[in-house]
């Protein structure tokens, strides 16, 4: 949620900043004042979820991206074979809607739409990816946690 609010300020900002054409027949500087304050509204939700979760004890994901990225292919194989059951068959199916999605011509909102068009589109994709990051993470902190001692692994 921060990273998805952090673009929707960036794109008002940018907006502000370099559109002087109308917008779907609105004024660039009404779009832009309105998606800074609405970005800043979802990072700072973002914020509070987290600091909560924390508070809470709830174990957060661990590794870099890249770790995160490299763990993938070995979440999906632990996925299929039934190790690793903790991945909810509802999110693997998730992904698969918003790939689909992605990759479909059709839209919610059509891409010829100046600005507006693409939000849907870079909405879906700011989900997948931090969603993607946040189960390899914790796919990386159960490997960690159950990795065989006899194997000699110090990390995944």
């Amino acid at each position: 949620m921060v990273v998805f609010g952090s673009v929707i300020s960036l794109s008002g900002l940018l907006i502000l900043l370099f559109r002087t054409a109308s917008l779907g027949g609105l004024s660039p500087t009404v779009v832009g004042w309105v998606m800074i304050p609405l970005g800043l509204l979802f990072v700072v939700l973002g914020v509070l979820r987290n600091r909560r979760k924390r508070a809470q004890g709830v174990p957060g994901p661990v590794g870099n991206p890249i770790q995160r990225a490299k763990a993938l292919p070995r979440l999906w194989k632990a996925w299929r074979s039934g190790r690793y059951p903790e991945l909810p068959r509802s999110q693997v199916l998730l992904w698969a809607v918003a790939l689909v999605y992605l990759i479909s011509p059709i839209d919610v909102l059509p891409d010829f739409l100046p600005v507006i068009g693409v939000t849907d589109d870079a909405g879906v994709l700011v989900w997948l990816l931090s969603s993607l990051s946040i189960a390899s993470g914790s796919f990386l902190r159960w490997e960690k946690d159950h990795r065989e001692p006899s194997r000699g692994i110090e990390a995944p």
